[in-house]
């Protein structure tokens, strides 16, 4: 297996560091820390490389918040200039486990996303009859500290870099807790609820790192089940085929495999019917022939969009804004048989009409 050495010194560069800020900063820069840290743009950066050279680097605090679409979460928001050096890292070593990643792994990837992954998952139930769905308990909560540095480490060999991913995981352990229920696995002692464990929602480290960490899962699917028709998206996976048998002999595989990830899945919702029942799947419905909105993510942009315009009225939204978000929201939704839909929702409202708002088509 081959290893990466020298790779710190790439990430503390001036050049990577400048890069990661305008990546972090992007569609952000009207908030005030970003702004504020633009203000004293080449001092902050040549702060952070000599923090970084020197190793002295050491995580803010993060800011939490709830969302609640599609379910409640806990969003975990790291200090600006900690999410210049999430970038500046993960610019560095993402090549290195990008490579590795299959073919249908769609979250957080340049190139893929929801709609590749909604577009793989209706060309896939064209083609085999059945699916077995699948989702994990608690993922971000439950990711194990030390199996994550392990399956990283693999790879990175490099000290300095291994120490900076230790210091940005110790900065975020615990603060899933509350979302945890404990989980004993075999052989777990009572010390085993103390294991360090939890990605932030929010952090692209996060992201990222998920990738890698279900990507164990995803090589276990297709090199050790030898399921061709496979994709998955963050915690959410589909497994197709013509036979309900195998779907089922590959989900006891896939129960008996996840412990060594110290993972479990939802075992009610997973489970193995007909595509032609159409899989509710990243906010649609898809069935071989089309595919829906569902139905509280049409209710969501309803109460969002009444929200939007009550805030507009109180001059606490500005035209631009109100469009720019709809505009969004229906080009998401257009990826579905939605035009009656779309066409109902925005027409029971009462929207004012300025020049700024350039108009909402429906197409």
């Amino acid at each position: 297996m081959k290893t990466y050495k020298n790779i710190y010194p790439s990430i503390y560069t001036y050049e990577n560091l400048h890069t990661a800020w305008r990546k972090a900063a992007r569609g952000k820069r009207k908030s005030p820390e970003v702004a504020g840290f633009e203000y004293h743009l080449i001092d902050n950066l040549l702060q952070l490389e000599e923090e970084l050279r020197r190793e002295t680097y050491r995580p803010g605090p993060y800011r939490h918040f709830y969302l609640r679409e599609p379910k409640l979460r806990r969003i975990s928001a790291a200090p600006f200039r900690d999410r210049v050096v999430h970038h500046a890292l993960v610019q560095q070593i993402e090549p290195i486990f990008e490579a590795r990643f299959i073919a249908d792994s769609y979250a957080c990837r340049v190139g893929k996303g929801t709609h590749a992954a909604l577009n793989r998952c209706q060309e896939l139930a064209r083609r085999y009859r059945y699916v077995l769905q699948c989702d994990i308990v608690q993922f971000f909560p439950a990711i194990d500290h030390a199996i994550l540095s392990e399956i990283l480490f693999r790879r990175l060999a490099d000290a300095p870099t291994r120490r900076l991913i230790d210091r940005i995981l110790a900065s975020g352990a615990g603060v899933l807790a509350g979302e945890y229920d404990m989980v004993y696995f075999p052989g777990d002692d009572l010390l085993a609820a103390n294991r360090p464990r939890g990605l932030p929602i929010g952090n692209l480290t996060s992201q990222f790192w998920a990738n890698c960490y279900l990507n164990e899962l995803d090589q276990f699917i297709k090199r050790e089940l030898k399921c061709g028709a496979y994709l998955r998206y963050v915690d959410d996976f589909l497994l197709f085929g013509d036979s309900k048998r195998q779907l089922w002999v590959w989900k006891t595989a896939i129960n008996t495999f996840l412990p060594q990830l110290r993972l479990t899945l939802h075992q009610a919702s997973s489970t193995v019917y007909p595509v032609a029942n159409g899989i509710p799947f990243l906010g649609f419905v898809t069935y071989p022939t089309h595919r829906l909105l569902k139905r509280r993510n049409g209710l969501a942009f309803r109460c969002r969009f009444k929200a939007q315009l009550r805030q507009l009225a109180a001059g606490q939204l500005t035209y631009a804004d109100v469009t720019a978000s709809v505009r969004g929201w229906l080009a998401h939704a257009a990826h579905g048989q939605t035009y009656g839909l779309r066409q109902a929702l925005l027409g029971a409202q009462i929207i004012p009409r300025r020049k700024e708002l350039g108009g909402l088509e429906i197409s």
